[in-house]
């Protein structure tokens, strides 16, 4: 224990330190560029902070001069942050991963008091408060309260009995969910499913959160098995990776294999948000994930890594940086190629990515060493997403404000922003959320449904939680889908040009941002301006088909729901598509003919086409009925009205597949997205 006159002097060198300092204008996180002063080194600062450590980063690994000087300090205890893997240490001296200790401090010393004393230290670059996270949902679960009548083919592909109530999937416009419900308000996920892909077995995704628990029985075929630990010896860390019996994840939080679900204060979050992703689909059981497969084992594999837990009182404790951090880095040395982070700092607790960083800090190194490590054969890194907040700030909490980071903000079952998200800068992309105002106090239908443990939800394994954690894991299950399908049309990205394809893979969604969004009769009064929102809600809403089509290379048209309309298709064929002569069904003559499409019946149910669509004055004519989306295969002949061949001479076949997205709006640029 260190003396109280130690103690006092380090209590009056802060002191004069921050006195000489200066804040930036919101005072929380942007410090003087004087290289004199040892607070440059500082990370942070001392606002919902672990009082009892401080993250060092040293100049290199400590001898043992270097460890009593830090001892003299007021250390009780250095540890390194970051375990080493063998084979990675290049990559880990490049992120500094080898460079970050965890210092305990002595009894009765502060860390605002220690911090001073570090940062005079030569051997040491970096101080770090270690600040606390919060999950970005308000951690309420509601119990499922719908009927478990077997879905049927209306419902959706899959036979999963709870998936009619998963309008953030397939969105029919169901007023029972809420008056306000929109048609489309979802991720377009259906077609992707019946069409495209369902998932890849292959692919792994961390969920940094609570625990996600490894035997819920719609998760447990999609969960993610170290088999090296599962067929070891009890007690051996078996694969070398610094951890022992870490089976299916790991306890970042007490730094055990087992994971806590069970005690008071934890809500389920974790699980909730991994059933998004990737419940098991088609078990006729319970609810569908994003990416959760066909039924046939190639649901995408979930990785738990548990930063947060109840401490038993009702209050949540863990998810501070020292644990974020080597969740992090744990989801990349073992094989997960998204991380899935429904958590974050409250927004305006940092203004900007310096403010945040100043110049590095443990979790962004593990974030940044995350997506440089390689993990699948799609990409040459990794990709991390996290949720924006929830504090209704017209800008996104750290870390996900970070500029180079997908943050992800939410909507509800009427496609409109929901009262409690962050928007503005920092926030790339929205999801469905849920909005527990948008109903009745009876019923939970507009929040999003998915898994939950039953430990701690009643005996159920569903449930019903709203907030931009729910949206966060919508964009990475969409994501995973998007990488699986990557995956089997062996196609190669980086990680930048997968990040670009994922935000620009977005439906129009300022084109509902008028007036006010009211709660008649529900649990809120206080109406939202739309206006506020408009180009504040990231590139638009998430559409799962859109990833696909983007990762084909094929543009997207958007056709109106209910009309006979034209599209332009001149991306495809060209500004002198109207002078080419198509192949099909004829009818009429010269310039007014029309060019019938060949289709087949899974195209004209997925759009509910009231006729074959057809191309007149080199457009395509197109009538859908309902929200959906498709490819049709155009085919025309270049030069010539007649291909030639044998003993013609004519033209060259030509064909485009053209991807439409059938929708209740239609964006003014005649339907480009």
């Amino acid at each position: 224990m260190l003396q109280k006159k130690y103690i006092l002097g380090l209590m009056l060198a802060a002191a004069t330190l921050l006195l000489a300092s200066c804040e930036d204008t919101a005072g929380l996180g942007e410090y003087p560029a004087d290289a004199a002063s040892p607070l440059t080194k500082v990370v942070h600062q001392p606002v919902d902070i672990d009082n009892g450590s401080l993250l060092l980063l040293l100049d290199a690994a400590p001898d043992e001069a270097t460890l009593q000087g830090l001892y003299d300090i007021g250390a009780a205890s250095v540890e390194r942050v970051f375990n080493s893997v063998p084979g990675k240490e290049e990559l880990e001296r490049q992120f500094r991963m080898d460079r970050w200790y965890l210092v305990h401090l002595a009894d009765g010393l502060t860390a605002e008091q220690a911090v001073p004393g570090f940062a005079e230290n030569p051997r040491v670059e970096l101080v770090e408060y270690n600040i606390l996270f919060r999950k970005t949902s308000d951690d309420i679960t509601y119990p499922f309260d719908g009927d478990l009548t077997p879905a049927t083919k209306a419902d959706g592909v899959f036979n999963d009995p709870m998936l009619k109530d998963q309008w953030n999937y397939i969105n029919r416009g169901n007023v029972n969910i809420c008056t306000t419900c929109y048609k489309g308000a979802d991720v377009n996920v259906e077609s992707v499913w019946q069409q495209l892909t369902c998932g890849d077995n292959s692919i792994i995704v961390a969920v940094i959160d609570e625990a996600v628990k490894p035997n819920h029985p719609d998760l447990q075929a999609n969960i993610w098995y170290n088999d090296k630990e599962r067929n070891g010896q009890p007690g051996v860390d078996d694969d070398g990776n610094g951890y022992i019996d870490d089976i299916t994840g790991f306890n970042f939080v007490d730094m055990i294999p087992e994971f806590d679900y069970v005690t008071y204060g934890n809500s389920g979050h974790g699980t909730h948000c991994a059933g998004t992703i990737a419940a098991v689909n088609n078990n006729n059981q319970g609810v569908c994930g994003i990416a959760g497969g066909s039924g046939k084992g190639d649901g995408v594999r979930i990785m738990s890594c548990q930063i947060f837990t109840g401490d038993g009182e009702g209050h949540t404790r863990g998810a501070s940086v020292q644990n974020t951090a080597r969740a992090i880095k744990y989801a990349a040395d073992n094989g997960a190629s998204l991380i899935s982070c429904s958590y974050g700092y409250k927004a305006g607790a940092f203004t900007s990515d310096g403010g945040y960083m100043n110049q590095g800090g443990a979790e962004g190194d593990a974030i940044h060493y995350f997506e440089a490590c390689k993990n699948n054969d799609v990409l040459d890194g990794n990709v991390a997403i996290f949720a924006s907040g929830n504090d209704g700030k017209p800008y996104a909490g750290y870390p996900g404000a970070l500029y180079d980071i997908i943050s992800v903000s939410a909507f509800g079952p009427d496609f409109l922003p929901t009262y409690y998200t962050n928007y503005g800068p920092g926030c790339n992309i929205t999801a469905p959320g849920g909005e527990a105002y948008l109903a009745p106090w009876t019923s939970y239908s507009a929040l999003v449904l998915s898994t939950l443990p039953s430990e701690v939800n009643g005996g159920d394994h569903y449930g019903y939680m709203q907030g931009t954690s729910m949206a966060c894991p919508h964009v990475t299950g969409v994501a995973a889908l998007g990488l699986a399908y990557a995956r089997k049309l062996g196609k190669h990205f980086t990680v930048q040009e997968f990040k670009n394809l994922i935000v620009t893979s977005a439906r129009d969604f300022d084109t509902r941002l008028k007036g006010q969004k009211t709660y008649v009769g529900a649990r809120s009064s206080s109406p939202l301006e739309l206006y506020n929102y408009r180009k504040m809600m990231g590139s638009g809403a998430i559409d799962a088909w859109l990833l696909c089509m983007q990762i084909e290379g094929i543009p997207s048209l958007t056709a109106k729901v209910g009309e006979n309309q034209w599209v332009d298709i001149s991306s495809y064929f060209g500004t002198a598509s109207i002078n080419l002569t198509y192949l099909g069904r004829v009818e009429g003559e010269g310039q007014d003919a029309k060019y019938f499409i060949d289709i087949d019946d899974s195209v004209r149910n997925a759009l509910g086409l009231a006729e074959d669509p057809y191309i007149q004055y080199g457009r395509l004519w197109i009538h859908p009925t309902k929200i959906g989306a498709a490819k049709i295969t155009v085919k025309a002949v270049g030069g010539g009205t007649e291909i030639g061949g044998g003993k013609k001479i004519g033209g060259m076949p030509i064909e485009h597949q053209i991807s439409i997205i059938s929708r209740n709006i239609k964006s003014s640029n005649g339907g480009w997205l």
